[in-house]
Order: C-alpha cells, then structure tokens, then sequence
C-alpha cells in the first residue's frame, strides 16, 4: 500500500470535511477560497498541485494544516507529516 493518498481517498476526505465544515459543493468552497472550482477539482483529483498562493486559503476554509493539506494532495507521504 503507498503511503501517499490516492485521488479517491483525496475526494473522500474533501467530501467528508466540506461535510463536517457545512460547505455545501465546490462552488461554495471557490467562494470561500477565491480559487476557482476547476483548479478546485483538479487538486482534489491530483492532477495538478496548488500554487504557494492557493495554499493558505485552502487551510483556512479547511482548518488543516499545510502539512495535512500537502498530504491529502498525495504532494506529501503520509508518514512525512
């Protein structure tokens, strides 16, 4: 088993946090964040890494850590954070 989130497990976990955040779809999440929903989603799907500038906004919607952050992505090995 890799120690890296694969872009399934990377859906889940935006899906359950968005949940337990009460943030209802992308959409919403695009106007927390100001980043739009497609590179929302091609994050999300690991196929493409955020900027350095889409990095703090995405922690703060999500309350995690850019540690935590860089590991749902699969940028970062699980046992690294």
């Amino acid at each position: 088993m890799s120690n890296r989130y694969t872009p399934k497990e990377s859906n889940e976990w935006l899906r359950t946090t968005m949940l337990k955040l009460s943030i209802k779809s992308l959409d919403e999440l695009s106007g927390i964040t100001k980043i739009d929903r497609g590179s929302l989603s091609r994050y999300f799907n690991q196929e493409r890494r955020p900027s350095i500038d889409a990095i703090p906004p995405l922690c703060e919607a999500l309350e995690i850590t850019s540690d935590e952050l860089l590991i749902v992505l699969g940028a970062k090995s699980r046992n690294e954070g």
